[in-house]
């Protein structure tokens, strides 16, 4: 079996999508490549495709009662065979999935102020346009979550935050008030989760599809290091940095060390060896400690 064998359908910044004999399946397939600042690097972060895929199958069981997903099969990591044969290198890395009509945005919930959130914050006292407390340091927890959602933008473009009554015109009035309770359902639930884990979820996006008989499921990926702000709760400290077992750290050395210019228009530079090294053991530790397993070292 070989990956030419199954049509292309889609070849996105992390994941590739391929045609199934059902066609109301998909076979959707993680590769190592990471991305930045709506750019993929040159550089992969090894085994990092499997990790997304083994978190996601494992969150996806944990918030089943929760909401329902889109995986009709997920590849273990001892090679189990599914219904479709794979390669040898798309052992664990690998789903068949349901085929959804995607809806256009991602479902963001956020608990504390960090990142874009924060930035805005210090120029508006808001978030996405939604006013918040005065005096909020970074990293402080809100007084509830927050669900800001944004367009879905294609490959090289910036996803564009918008407003709720945005998203009603884009999807109706009845999908968005779903999409967001289901966000901020699922993000309360696996705040939970991963608080009794020792891990502070900062914030997350999530995204939706329509199944043909109508009902919403959550799909593609969920709760892993690249749609997701883990941080270390033990070295938590609002008005600091936190450190984080996310892609945040490569985030930081394009914007520090290496000398890259977010704002101009060249590419971002390979990354070196340590800072791969370092990238992957935090993705690992993340896994290590949310799914208390060892099967990736």
């Amino acid at each position: 079996m070989t990956e030419t064998e199954y049509p292309l359908i889609h070849a996105g910044k992390v994941r590739r999508l391929y045609g199934l004999p059902d066609p109301a399946q998909l076979l959707m397939v993680a590769t190592d490549a990471i991305s930045a600042y709506d750019f993929v690097l040159t550089t992969p972060i090894p085994d990092k495709g499997v990790i997304l895929t083994q978190m996601s199958l494992w969150w996806f069981e944990q918030l089943r009662d929760v909401v329902d997903n889109h995986v009709v099969w997920g590849s273990r990591l001892d090679g189990e065979p599914g219904p479709y044969p794979i390669p040898a290198d798309w052992v664990g890395r690998t789903i068949v999935a349901e085929k959804l009509e995607m809806l256009p945005v991602e479902c963001i919930a956020r608990g504390y102020i960090t990142g874009s959130g924060w930035a805005e914050y210090q120029r508006s006292q808001t978030v996405t346009g939604i006013p918040l407390p005065a005096g909020l340091r970074h990293a402080d927890k809100l007084p509830e979550p927050i669900f800001t959602p944004s367009t879905k933008a294609e490959l090289g473009l910036h996803d564009e935050n918008i407003s709720y009554d945005a998203l009603v015109e884009l999807v109706g009035a009845d999908t968005a008030a779903q999409l967001k309770d289901l966000t901020l359902t699922v993000f309360t639930r696996a705040s939970q989760i991963a608080e009794e884990r020792g891990i502070i979820l900062a914030d997350t996006k999530f995204e939706f599809g329509r199944r043909p008989d109508g009902v919403i499921v959550i799909a593609d990926e969920v709760l892993t290091p690249d749609s997701s702000r883990f941080w270390d709760a033990a070295h938590y400290a609002p008005g600091a940095q936190v450190p984080s077992f996310d892609k945040q750290y490569v985030r930081d050395w394009l914007t520090g060390d290496s000398g890259w210019d977010k704002a101009g228009t060249t590419p971002p530079p390979p990354l070196p060896d340590a800072v791969v090294a370092a990238t992957r053991a935090r993705y690992v530790e993340a896994y290590h400690r949310l799914t208390g397993r060892s099967d990736i070292n």
